[in-house]
């Protein structure tokens, strides 16, 4: 377990090819389009990982447990609304940030509940509540988009201290947590022992009723922190808000080397994923791709990675193999 514990903020050959990757596309959409390679594009690539890179962390956790939750894009959206109305309600704004986080944590108890005490699969747990979700979204949009927000939350969050947004502070804390408590804390052992074999988790005499518990509130609650910034970033909710944010999550957090089978995960590997995904697809649109074909690209690259990783099993196992004879 150590082993796994010691490449949770580590690079690695996966890392380190993640890297190259985004230095090889940043130079190929330069080349391609005299708009990629500007300031405010750069910014815009940034602002644009917001999101993904809250989300891409729980989900980080949820896959290195053994679990995934397909909802999260619905979850986001869902707590989105809360904080939209909490703005148009004139409740404070440090109050309304914490409207989202708060939402989050809430549905992902109730996502817990439906899948570890209901012994519900968690892709099957998770899809049964994305319907639900999104019906809820349409429900409480009223088929309309939520428009036109007070200013107070983009003024807050977009306060800059020392030169960098508010934005960076909370990312750079969230990451920070999680190593400690990936690190330094039995959280940590217990969520990667679970990944790797629950049964014998539980026979080791570890609580996974409660691990797989908070973890599911935890990435509910980033899922949340996530939509805070959604609102004060756009000032509006539409009805088709996180549609494509679970694929965007998984395939960000397995391109950086978290196993979707557990029991491994990357926080370096997760960022640098993120970031190739945003760098990709905002350069697919800025050389005339239409947006249509962004999901088949992110798609694409997870049927990839996953392909690899299987033949890799593979080979690895056969090699064992060859070696035990």
């Amino acid at each position: 377990m150590r082993r796994f514990r010691d490449g949770v903020f580590s690079l690695n050959g996966r890392e380190w090819s993640l890297l190259a990757a985004c230095i090889l596309a940043i130079i190929v959409f330069s080349v391609a389009s005299p708009h990629y390679a500007t300031f405010g594009n750069a910014g815009t690539v940034l602002r644009n990982s917001i999101e993904l890179l809250l989300v891409g962390l729980g989900m980080m956790l949820l896959l290195a447990m053994g679990g995934i939750d397909v909802s999260v894009g619905v979850v986001m959206g869902l707590a989105a609304i809360w904080v939209g109305r909490a703005l148009g309600a004139d409740v404070d704004p440090v109050l309304t940030a914490l409207v989202g986080p708060l939402t989050g944590a809430l549905l992902g108890l109730v996502t817990a509940a439906v899948i570890v005490l209901g012994r519900v699969p968690a892709i099957v747990g998770t899809l049964g509540l994305l319907g639900v979700y999104r019906t809820a979204i349409f429900v409480l949009l009223g088929g309309q988009w939520l428009s036109g927000l007070p200013t107070g939350l983009t003024i807050l969050l977009g306060t800059t201290i020392l030169g960098l947004p508010v934005a960076a502070y909370v990312i750079a804390f969230a990451y920070l947590a999680v190593w400690i408590a990936l690190r330094r804390t039995p959280f940590g052992l217990h969520l990667l022992a679970i990944g790797n074999s629950e049964e014998k988790a539980r026979l080791s005499g570890i609580p996974v009723t409660k691990v797989r518990f908070a973890t599911f509130i935890v990435s509910g609650a980033l899922t949340g922190l996530a939509a805070t910034f959604y609102v004060a970033n756009y000032r509006n909710v539409e009805m088709t808000v996180g549609s494509t944010l679970a694929l965007d999550a998984i395939a960000a957090v397995v391109l950086g080397g978290t196993s979707i089978l557990g029991g491994k995960c990357s926080l370096v590997g997760t960022v640098l994923g993120v970031l190739l995904l945003r760098i990709l697809q905002n350069g697919l649109l800025l050389t005339g791709v239409p947006s249509l074909w962004q999901p088949v690209v992110t798609g694409g690259l997870l049927i990839g990675v996953l392909g690899f990783e299987v033949l890799s099993n593979r080979l690895s196992l056969s090699q064992f193999r060859w070696a035990s004879k």
